[in-house]
């Protein structure tokens, strides 16, 4: 197979098992199940320029986000396969009915649409989950819920405002800023 040929039918529909099983555990918050479809769990979350490498810091990263969100679920847009990955759009659901990181519950729901690209080796291996979204997107619907008009809304919203204030200002993770520029055949 050259480098820019799709895989056989079985290697894209076993990829695709793969993925499609991978969301259905993290709904369920199966972690041991979800955790397996790697040989070492990586994510990259590209909005903020931070990785989970390893099952520790992996099941931590699950971990916080369903404190957060623990009612998330993913809806399907579209799936594709490439030469080496799957692209799956979907959109993101939950309710914040606890921390982010330093950011207070809100109670509100958001509806995010992202993509996740499933990154796999020369072996099908499973090497990386990367997540683009915008962060923006997110805050702008936990934001919108609250009820700007009361004193203890105006309190959730001065929270808020420091939580994000204290999160922003990390330094983006070295692995994500050197990039090599793909090797076109000419």
């Amino acid at each position: 197979m050259s480098r820019f040929t799709l895989p056989s039918e079985p290697v894209l529909r076993a990829r695709e098992k793969l993925v499609l099983d991978h969301f259905q555990d993290e709904v369920r918050q199966d972690w041991d199940a979800t955790l397996s479809t790697f040989p070492h769990p990586h994510y990259e979350l590209i909005a903020q320029m931070t990785v989970h490498d390893g099952d520790g810091e992996v099941r931590e990263y699950y971990q916080d986000t369903r404190v957060a969100f623990p009612d998330q679920d993913h809806e399907i847009i579209a799936f594709r396969h490439s030469v080496d990955a799957v692209i799956v759009e979907f959109w993101l659901l939950g309710t914040h009915d606890g921390p982010l990181g330093r950011i207070p519950r809100t109670g509100s729901k958001h509806r995010t649409r992202m993509t996740a690209y499933f990154i796999f080796d020369e072996h099908e291996n499973l090497v990386t989950e990367r997540i683009y979204f915008d962060r923006l997107t997110i805050l702008r619907q936990l934001i919108g819920g609250v009820d700007k008009r009361s004193p203890g809304g105006l309190l959730t919203l001065l929270r808020i405002l420091r939580g994000l204030l204290s999160m922003s200002g990390a330094a983006p993770d070295p692995r994500l800023l050197t990039t090599t520029p793909p090797d076109f055949v000419r």
